[in-house]
């Protein structure tokens, strides 16, 4: 993988329009498995913002701590790319 080939993602993914779109778009491009894994570390970074504990992410979403633990290090110290999701979909 490149960062021309993942820019060239990035900007594909810019181009969708609606949630159809997208829903399409990501059913192609993903396996069920890897879909699953995305919304639920974005369920978790939701959690992690309403500093819901831990234990109580595991129990409501059935991730593993190490999930959760890695998912709330990108939510504070990654590059924002969480923070500017969860902002603008609350």
């Amino acid at each position: 993988m490149t960062q021309k080939q993942l820019n060239e993602l990035y900007e594909a993914i810019l181009k969708l329009k609606t949630l159809d779109e997208c829903k399409k778009f990501f059913r192609d491009l993903c396996t069920l498995s890897e879909l699953s894994s995305m919304a639920e570390r974005l369920a978790v970074a939701k959690m992690v913002q309403r500093e819901v504990s831990y234990r109580g992410i595991a129990t409501q979403t059935g991730s593993s701590t190490a999930t959760i633990t890695r998912v709330a290090h990108w939510l504070h110290h990654g590059m924002g790319g969480y923070k500017i999701v969860l902002n603008r979909i609350k």
